[in-house]
């Protein structure tokens, strides 16, 4: 079994490639510091009792003909891709008005037109060998719009849309498609992330304890496993994604109040 993994140089990546390592999966990994690669790769070997079989390739998402050549990479070394986890993405908190163009769009071409990239690298392949599993990382926030997070709640919803057309297309050639909302959950990008945070994200997301990137790692590959097609990790996040249109006028009233407005 061939498992690539986008965004694999850190966080929920990371720890998604060390389970599968453990199961003796080949394991290949991409994203864009070459650096930040080689040193994924000695964790998850020395993880695994040097047993593990890592390959990696550098690549930016965003960019679809580098992502395509980092596909072709990985298969030449591992075999064709049998589970694709595209977990790739960024987020840079800031006012639409004062939050510079590139800014904002350089989250959507990584959040959402980089999972595109390499979903579409891997697609072709799965539905003429009828098998493959793709898990698209979206994140809790895909549900509710947070001040200062326009680009990144946006990218984020945008992935549901493009999972549920996708997972109906790929049903008839046995391939399946899902897409999981993680929690704040406990990465070096969230540590990043935190440090420009503005309170009133804060007061509308509160302080719960970020969840371990190994416990999500697990949920998520349990996911994969079931072939689910949304996979929520909290019970919190499962009423948002069912009840999240009802709640929202409510939710907006409340935090009206909380700012005195």
């Amino acid at each position: 079994m061939h498992v690539v993994v986008t965004g694999g140089s850190s966080g929920i990546g990371l720890e998604v490639a060390k389970v599968y390592a453990l199961r003796g999966a080949s394991v290949s990994l991409i994203a864009r510091n070459l650096d930040r690669l080689e040193k994924a790769c000695s964790e998850i070997e020395k993880s695994s009792g040097g047993r593990a079989k890592v390959f990696f390739a550098a690549a930016d998402a965003a960019v679809c003909t580098e992502m395509s050549s980092a596909i072709i990479a990985c298969e030449a070394v591992h075999g064709p891709c049998d589970i694709l986890v595209a977990s790739a993405g960024v987020v840079e908190p800031g006012w639409f008005h004062e939050q510079a163009p590139d800014l904002f769009e350089s989250q959507w071409q990584t959040n959402f037109v980089g999972v595109v990239n390499a979903v579409r690298a891997v697609y072709a392949g799965m539905r003429s060998r009828g098998a493959g599993r793709i898990m698209i990382v979206s994140s809790a926030a895909a549900f509710i719009g947070i001040p200062a997070y326009a680009a990144y709640c946006s990218s984020k919803s945008a992935l549901v849309g493009f999972a549920d057309s996708l997972r109906l297309e790929a049903m008839p050639k046995g391939v399946t498609v899902g897409v999981c909302f993680p929690p704040d959950t406990d990465t070096p990008q969230l540590s990043r992330e935190l440090e420009s945070r503005p309170k009133e994200a804060e007061l509308l997301m509160g302080r719960i304890k970020p969840r371990r990137a190994q416990e999500i790692a697990e949920r998520l590959v349990s996911g994969i496993d079931r072939r689910s097609a949304h996979v929520y990790f909290t019970a919190s996040i499962s009423a948002l994604a069912l009840f999240g249109a009802l709640a929202r006028p409510f939710v907006e009233i409340w935090y009206r109040l909380k700012l005195g407005r």
